[in-house]
């Protein structure tokens, strides 16, 4: 962006985070909108709600600042903060709701980011900043140097330091971080922690972008289905193969390894359990912010779903409106061909040999096949069905799902995830495949619960007849 007068101009009239700044209340709708939204990471808030929170909070405001500062009703403030004209708040109904809900758009995490910035910090790191830069830049020269002689000598000499590093440290010499390297480096993971939750909501916006152009183009669409598509899917594929698409993709492919969650769960109880970091006084909610990360990416992934949702839904509207016209063209046929019968006309009204010529092509000729003798038995032979046996009516087979539902909940007490073959490693299946698919069910009906199609698991029991049976499932997270 060019910083020049014309173009900043523009901008402070148009972009919400710099008409927040400017906002007569500005301080009043970055501390609320930080309390609500970014401290607990809310995506998303009913209008009953947010107006609860918003009356408290200008009813202690009130105490100390007088009734005349904030004379307006909370409601009256949240549809000023959605207006066209401010953009602060997303207006919108959720599927299956009838309550008007709020959410916050990523603008308004850009001024409060700024704002942020003000603040005199006690304690600024360099040195960690300074260390990414380096790996960072070692990873781009390394992850594009194409001559295999080279990266052998690269990782010959990271091998020669690691053996000499194994070497100080069998001797009992290791170095060991101080105090003013864990608060730097802690300070540095926690920023990246609530940017990458500020980033998602800005993914999730570009996406819903999408979603309106999509709607648009189908409203006022009035070409054929097929130029229709070939636009849609290409908007699909360009985000899909944007940097943006790409690195989202990759964050979540590895956000999504059950074994990638339990390290990084374990290094943040680790790191929180430091008296160096004790002494910053840290959030707690750090400790479980990559299942804040979880959330938000899930509200991105429902955004997508939804374009594809929408796609059927137009492509079924246009099939029922080509066959409402079919029929409605047949009706007239008809229509006329009866007015006609009770009114020919005195002359030859129409003739024509056939409805359509007739057209023999060579190779059309099918070959000649020997015609099949049907065999007719003369006696038939009638039973009783005294013989077929009845248990198979009886032999139904009965899952308790309550039962299966408390052994989720009793392996959830001790973990924050659970895969579902480490509940049956631990439970082993008793109803085989019916209980399989009762487990499978309740995942479904759990919004907490994912599915990951990226990985298999496979598990084995052995049914009443001792036969040994298997059978492969996509992997399925369980979460508290």
């Amino acid at each position: 962006m060019d910083f020049d007068y014309s173009a900043l101009k523009a901008l402070r009239k148009t972009h919400p985070a710099w008409k927040l700044l400017v906002a007569d209340h500005s301080p009043l709708i970055a501390a609320f909108i930080h309390k609500v939204f970014i401290v607990p990471n809310q995506r998303r808030m009913s209008r009953s709600d947010l107006a609860s929170a918003l009356e408290d909070y200008l009813f202690a405001l009130r105490e100390t600042e007088g009734e005349a500062a904030f004379p307006r009703q909370a409601e009256s403030y949240l549809d000023d903060w959605a207006g066209e004209d401010k953009g602060w708040l997303r207006k919108f109904y959720p599927q299956g709701s009838d309550e008007v809900h709020y959410d916050l758009m990523p603008s308004v995490e850009k001024a409060l980011s700024w704002l942020e910035n003000l603040v005199r910090r006690p304690f600024i790191g360099t040195e960690s900043r300074l260390m990414t830069i380096f790996e960072l830049l070692r990873q781009m020269v390394e992850g594009t140097e194409a001559d295999a002689e080279v990266r052998i000598q690269e990782l010959e000499k990271r091998k020669t330091d690691i053996e000499k590093e194994l070497a100080r440290v069998r001797e009992g010499r290791m170095d060991v971080l101080d105090d003013t390297a864990l608060k730097d480096r802690f300070l540095l993971v926690n920023k990246t922690a609530r940017e990458l939750l500020s980033d998602f909501r800005e993914v999730e916006y570009n996406f819903r972008h999408l979603d309106q152009k999509i709607r648009e183009q189908i409203a006022l669409w009035e070409g054929s289905k097929g130029n229709l598509l070939e636009d849609f899917f290409g908007e699909r594929d360009v985000i899909a193969e944007s940097d943006q698409g790409k690195s989202f993709n990759a964050f979540w492919d590895l956000l999504m390894s059950p074994a990638r969650q339990e390290e990084l769960s374990g290094l943040l109880h680790r790191v929180f359990d430091l008296e160096a970091v004790k002494a910053l006084s840290p959030d707690m909610r750090l400790k479980r912010v990559h299942y804040d990360w979880l959330e938000a990416g899930e509200h991105t992934q429902r955004t997508v779903a939804k374009l594809s949702g929408q796609l059927r839904r137009y492509l079924d509207d246009q099939a029922f409106l080509e066959n409402k016209r079919i029929m409605q063209v047949l009706q007239s046929i008809e229509s006329l061909a009866v007015q006609v019968k009770e009114n020919m006309p005195e002359k030859d009204f129409m003739t024509i040999d056939e409805s359509g010529p007739r057209v023999y092509l060579p190779m059309e000729r099918p070959l000649y096949t020997i015609p099949v003798k049907t065999m007719i038995e003369e006696t038939v032979f009638l039973g009783d069905g005294s013989d077929i046996p009845s248990d198979l009516l009886y032999a139904t087979v009965f899952v308790d799902k309550l039962k299966l539902k408390g052994i989720i909940r009793n392996a959830l007490q001790t973990r924050d995830q659970v895969t579902l073959v480490q509940i049956l490693a631990e439970h082993p299946l008793e109803k085989g495949l019916a209980e399989l698919v009762t487990y499978l069910s309740l995942a479904g009906d759990d919004d907490k619960a994912q599915f990951d199609d990226s990985r298999q698991h496979r598990v084995s029991w052995t049914d009443d007849h001792g036969v040994t049976r298997q059978a492969e499932f996509s992997a399925v997270i369980f979460s508290r």
